[in-house]
């Protein structure tokens, strides 16, 4: 496997365009398109949020309905939720606008929304949106990554990545794309991200690849613990690459889960690094633990710990606060097994062990802690289990993004 340049566009048969439809921005793109040339089988993961959007529940019933998708419209700016049978009504001209444009089956067609809720969308201006995209669909790296940018709301940055790697004697591209900044938090995270591929896979294996990578890559990220009624994760994958289709868990299966787990963690940490008002990517690792769940636990609740995040801003090597978090979590441990370190690009600093603070260089620990990642380690000594979970700190800036939000 091996990182290439490009995004949704990179695999074969995948185009993507984007325009200026005026959903609530003014003076940039806020419409994208994803579309491939031919019906692909799809897999998705969605929010677990009670109150859900619209177009949650409208690209919901496409997946779970078996029915091949063959394009995703995706709008920022207005969420769709809490939007009523009228919002769902947007959902299906959005569609039927793309199904009257290209003949692909309205039914065939995810949509995708992400911004204020509670607010209705134009759908004149969806349709028109979709009208403009259709006639400027194109299958460049430059399409791809417009497209990354269109979608984006509080992102200071695009987010996009793609991977090749070799399956039965056949290259195979998987791409992809996201945003997310703000209402980040497990199960699923706060996100919109478009994964696509041309390998040739069935669907039942597709989604099972898809709903357990997910577990340890956009689950495991949080910026501020509040889940989205949005969150939506796509993968299409359109069988161009001429690969033996995989209709078992092989080699060949396995090799595209560990191109899936690449993709999708490189999106979920830069989510987590461009969370709003966000200085530094904050990564917890948690080994030596009972089990997974116990480690995935632990690991989600240092990163969302408000008073760690606070810690982490102001270079503060308090680690009370991140064993309070831990205690709290739910996992049940000894804290008298418990190591803990600081660890950055600047190095790695034992400050709790077993039970007992460790006296420790602060003008060292303050020179970890400067950097843009900075990773709190924990050893539970209780098992062989770890996982590892992202986030950020919590600046002042955070506040003021979201105190205005909807104005």
């Amino acid at each position: 496997m091996k990182k290439i340049d490009g995004g949704v566009t990179a695999a074969k048969g995948f185009k993507a365009a984007s325009c200026q439809a005026g959903i609530k921005y003014q003076g940039r793109t806020d419409m994208a398109f994803v579309y491939s040339e031919l019906p692909c089988v799809c897999a998705g993961t969605f929010t677990s949020n009670v109150v859900k959007a619209a177009c949650v529940m409208w690209d919901k019933s496409i997946v779970e309905s078996g029915s091949p998708m063959q394009a995703v419209v995706v709008n920022s700016g207005i969420a769709n939720a809490c939007t009523g049978k009228e919002g769902y009504d947007a959902c299906e001209a959005t569609a039927k606008a793309v199904e009257e444009s290209l003949g692909v089956p309205y039914s065939s067609v995810a949509v995708a929304s992400t911004g204020v809720i509670g607010m209705q969308l134009p759908v004149d201006k969806l349709v028109a949106g979709v009208k403009t995209m259709s006639t400027t669909l194109d299958g460049s790296i430059q399409a791809g990554t417009d497209a990354s940018k269109a979608i984006m709301t509080t992102d200071t940055v695009n987010k996009e990545v793609a991977v090749s790697f070799e399956v039965s004697g056949k290259t195979v591209t998987l791409g992809g794309m996201s945003k997310g900044s703000g209402m980040i938090h497990p199960n699923m995270c706060t996100m919109l991200a478009f994964l696509t591929t041309d390998l040739a896979i069935e669907k039942a294996l597709l989604q099972e690849a898809v709903s357990d990578v997910v577990k340890d890559t956009f689950n495991m990220i949080t910026v501020d613990g509040d889940t989205s009624t949005n969150d939506t994760l796509l993968c299409m994958a359109n069988g161009l690459a001429e690969n033996e289709k995989i209709t078992d868990k092989n080699a060949d299966y396995e090799a595209f889960k560990e191109a899936l787990k690449f993709v999708c963690e490189f999106l979920a940490k830069k989510m987590a690094a461009d969370g709003e008002g966000a200085s530094k990517l904050f990564e917890a690792k948690v080994v030596g633990a009972k089990d997974k769940q116990d480690a995935r636990i632990l690991s989600r609740a240092i990163v969302g710990s408000n008073l760690s995040k606070a810690a982490i801003y102001g270079c503060d090597a308090n680690f009370g606060r991140f064993l309070c978090a831990m205690g709290y979590s739910g996992a049940d441990f000894d804290q008298n097994d418990v190591e803990l370190y600081f660890e950055s690009v600047n190095g790695k600093l034992k400050v709790f062990d077993k039970g007992t603070p460790i006296l420790f260089d602060e003008d060292k620990a303050l020179e970890i802690m400067k950097a843009d990642t900075v990773t709190v380690f924990v050893n539970m000594n209780e098992g062989e289990a770890q996982a590892t979970a992202w986030g950020c700190d919590l600046t002042y800036d955070y506040v003021k993004i979201n105190a205005d939000y909807r104005s």
